[in-house]
């Protein structure tokens, strides 16, 4: 990116504290290109009593926590109704930074203070894969339920979001699991596309965080069939949708590696080829679309900024309306199983812990505060784990 596009792009995240300090100095401000403005300890500003700058600067050098606060400051000493918030936007890239893996670090006593926690962590939300045992005899005799999430579950998270590929070897033991179990996959994409990823007309999709809900297409074991479209609350937003994708596709062009996904119904701002650096840019953009649009929301996944009507609706309302459908609402013989790696994951992880029914399995090699139950490490263990349910499903029918 070149110096002007960048300056382009920061300009609204560094106007109020510019305006602060030099309301506190009555001297002009300029943010020094020294140090990059994230990523970095300190933050380094210059200050000149000239207008025109004839004088030497001074340059002022704030922890990077201090610069924070004084944007905070900035943005309530603003009365600009449009501006959105510099320390509101920091906020956001400090959040954009916790849902990325996490960084080796150097220090042996950080690691001894690492391996402590996940040893801490795993205890609380151990294996699925060392519990099967245990899982399976709860669910001996009742009905098993599974609900998948895609990216970084049944596909490794990947650089290229149109690359998510599923393997073969995932999509057949999908496939054996729908025809032993009602089966869905919920995800934040749209149904169009994870379909043409996955390419099974056995499983329900639950598109664009479950605002988009499709059966299967032909019969299977489980007496469902040819159901189609059962449920799309947020049909009434598709054109706004389809208009802030537009919009956010312009804006973002100054942000190289942000690309936008048209989930349907919601979208999707990818950041995961973005520079760290310019993460402040990019949320700044996205937030300031959404001052026009005040019937839609912003929420954030692993790696990516989410758009979404404002109704009451996400992973965890779809879960319970294909419980229903399928018959199962208030039954006690359901033992719903929710498999899923992101944030937006835990709104079914609540769900399933509030009805002290069924669990859910977090997808992460590192510790995150989760409402599921246990744990996998990645894809390949989901795929173990899928497996050995339909091994355990297979044995105890030969049983009965």
């Amino acid at each position: 990116m070149n110096t002007v596009s960048l300056s382009l792009c920061l300009s609204p995240y560094l106007l109020s504290f510019s305006t602060l300090v030099r309301n506190m100095t009555n001297q002009n401000v300029i943010v020094s290109d020294r140090n990059p403005i994230l990523g970095s300890k300190t933050i380094t500003v210059s200050v000149s009593k000239s207008p025109l700058f004839s004088s030497p600067p001074t340059y002022f050098t704030f922890p990077r926590r201090k610069f924070l606060e004084l944007l905070e400051a900035a943005d309530k000493n603003n009365n600009n109704k449009n501006n959105l918030g510099a320390g509101k936007i920091s906020s956001w890239v400090d959040s954009m930074r916790d849902s990325s893996p996490t960084r080796l670090r150097s220090s042996s006593r950080d690691s001894d203070s690492d391996n402590d926690e996940k040893t801490s962590w795993i205890v609380r939300f151990p294996s699925a894969l060392n519990m099967f045992d245990k899982i399976m005899n709860a669910a001996k005799g009742k009905q098993i339920v599974m609900f998948l999430d895609y990216d970084g579950t049944l596909s490794p998270i990947v650089e290229d979001p149109d690359k998510a590929y599923i393997t073969h070897e995932m999509r057949e033991v999908v496939k054996d699991v729908a025809l032993n179990f009602p089966t869905a996959i919920v995800t934040g994409r749209s149904i169009d596309k994870v379909r043409a990823f996955v390419k099974l007309n056995e499983i329900y999709y639950a598109g664009s965080h479950g605002m988009d809900i499709e059966g299967p297409t032909n019969e299977n074991s489980y007496g469902e069939s040819n159901q189609g479209v059962l449920f799309q609350p947020a049909r009434e937003f598709v054109p706004m949708i389809e208009k802030v994708v537009k919009i956010l596709e312009k804006k973002t062009k100054c942000i190289p590696g942000a690309m936008v996904e048209n989930n349907k119904f919601c979208l999707s701002v990818h950041f995961r080829r973005v520079d760290e650096k310019i993460w402040a840019a990019l949320a700044e953009q996205v937030k300031s679309v959404l001052v026009d649009y005040p019937k839609l929301k912003l929420t954030q996944g692993r790696k990516v900024l989410e758009i979404r009507p404002t109704i009451k609706w996400d992973k965890g309302q779809a879960l319970n309306f294909l419980l229903r459908s399928l018959g199962f609402e208030h039954s006690e013989n359901v033992v719903p199983v929710y498999i899923g790696d992101d944030r937006t994951d835990e709104d079914a992880f609540k769900v399933l812990r509030e009805k002290g029914q069924g669990f859910g399995i977090l997808v992460s090699k590192v510790p995150k505060e989760t409402n599921a139950s246990y744990s996998l490490q990645d894809p390949s263990q989901v795929n173990e784990f899928l497996k050995r349910l339909v091994d355990w499903k297979r044995k105890t029918v030969g049983e009965e």
